[in-house]
């Protein structure tokens, strides 16, 4: 009877670990579909990063899922191929977002872009602090080593305002309606979605159509 209600039981256990190896099956060996998983931008949108591949992330820093998505974009950027390259867009789909924009290429025009951008996804979101102006923006970057009225300064410039209105016009060609979504080479639009597509897949989507331009490239 033990030996019998054992075996009924390793029985049990071996089912119960084939559901979840199924469960737990990596994103990456998913087949993914246009129109179901992604969405082709026709026409597609020229890209800012000459011969190579561009992966692009429309964000904002007020959106709090882009907070929680980062990591996931750390993960893509650690294993693009050297024929790729990682470009960030922010968008504004509201006023209260502009000021995040307008910081965004103040910073890119000083060159602290990279080294304050998480670190503004953690003031803001993480440890709640009000960075809501252009002012509070420029009051943060000045750790950073730009004098605010310096930063403010460049932030109302004619340059930025330019780069503003064409990233505005980006955005809309790109048809992004939500954030963070992913633009693959200005053709492919990822984002999450009904079907099934999170941040897990969303990655592995991108990472599936970059190596799907790189064969491309190849072939010609």
């Amino acid at each position: 009877m033990l030996q019998r209600f054992a075996f009924i039981v390793a029985g049990l256990l071996l089912v119960t670990a084939g559901h979840a190896e199924e469960k737990a099956a990596p994103a990456a060996t998913r087949t993914w579909e246009a129109g179901k998983d992604y969405v082709l931008i026709n026409p597609p949108i020229p890209t800012s990063t000459g011969d190579k591949i561009e992966v692009l992330e429309v964000f904002s820093y007020a959106c709090p899922h882009c907070a929680h998505f980062q990591p996931y974009v750390d993960q893509l950027k650690a294993k693009l191929p050297s024929n790729a390259q990682f470009v960030s867009l922010p968008a504004v789909f509201n006023p209260a977002w502009e000021p995040y924009a307008r910081g965004f290429y103040t910073a890119q025009s000083f060159g602290i872009l990279d080294k304050s951008h998480q670190a503004l996804l953690d003031a803001i979101h993480r440890d709640h602090k009000p960075l809501r102006t252009i002012q509070d923006l420029a009051n943060f970057y000045a750790d950073y080593g730009v004098k605010s009225e310096n930063f403010l300064s460049t932030a109302g410039s004619f340059v930025i305002e330019g780069k503003l209105a064409h990233g505005n016009d980006l955005v809309r060609s790109y048809g992004v309606e939500g954030t963070p979504t992913l633009i693959v080479n200005g053709k492919y639009r990822v984002s999450v979605n009904d079907h099934g597509v999170q941040f897990p897949e969303m990655i592995a989507i991108a990472e599936f159509l970059v190596a799907q331009e790189s064969a491309g490239k190849k072939a010609k």
